[in-house]
């Protein structure tokens, strides 16, 4: 099983698809790299990238549309954006597209490293909150599911309870009827005698 981080460097200057697989595979990235949009498109069916890197101008298909694409199929990829033909117009455009990042050419190793490293650290944090919301609703479904359960289980205990007690309450009242007879009969008597007593 391949563990190392996938990178994808869609460019159609062989020499920038060879720098990254220079610098990044040294980190232990595996990275795979093709010409053009419609390559790119190819290559996420068969492959779950970590991170993305497009230029903007090649032929056929812009690496804008690339984005564009990628972040349609794969919204958790982060996609940085690399042009030696930069303008704010395409950077605003990209970061609409949900670029995580745009850099200007020329590139060094260092920044190819550390854009690397600060688009893997996005994908982190906007995939947590996700997962967190999943685990708190399991979490609440669980509990709600267990509350349900006791509360049956309760209602069950008290009629069970209620029927096998049935007979012994009735029994008991059976058995206390006659004292209570004599009881109230008495009292009656007691107070009829000292009412003829003291009229008298």
């Amino acid at each position: 099983m391949n563990t190392k981080l996938q990178v994808l460097v869609i460019d159609d200057d062989a020499v920038v698809g060879r720098s990254f697989d220079r610098v990044l595979s040294e980190k232990g990235y595996e990275v795979s790299t093709v010409q053009s949009g419609e390559e790119a498109l190819d290559s996420i069916e068969n492959t779950k990238f970590d991170v993305v890197f497009t230029d903007i101008k090649m032929p056929g298909m812009d690496g804008l549309e690339v984005t564009e694409r990628i972040k349609a199929r794969c919204p958790w990829t982060p996609v940085v954006v690399i042009t030696g033909f930069g303008s704010e117009d395409n950077e605003a455009r990209a970061s609409v597209l949900g670029a995580s990042g745009f850099v200007h050419k020329p590139l060094t190793p260092e920044i190819i490293e550390n854009i690397t490293l600060k688009a893997l650290n996005e994908k982190v944090v906007a995939e947590e909150p996700v997962e967190e919301v999943g685990m708190a609703n399991k979490a609440d479904a669980d509990t709600a599911q267990q509350a349900g359960v006791l509360r049956k289980a309760g209602i069950f205990a008290k009629n069970a309870g209620l029927f096998f007690a049935a007979p012994f309450i009735a029994l008991a009242y059976i058995i206390a009827l006659p004292f209570v007879g004599f009881y109230m009969f008495a009292k009656l008597g007691y107070q009829a005698y000292n009412k003829r007593h003291l009229s008298a």
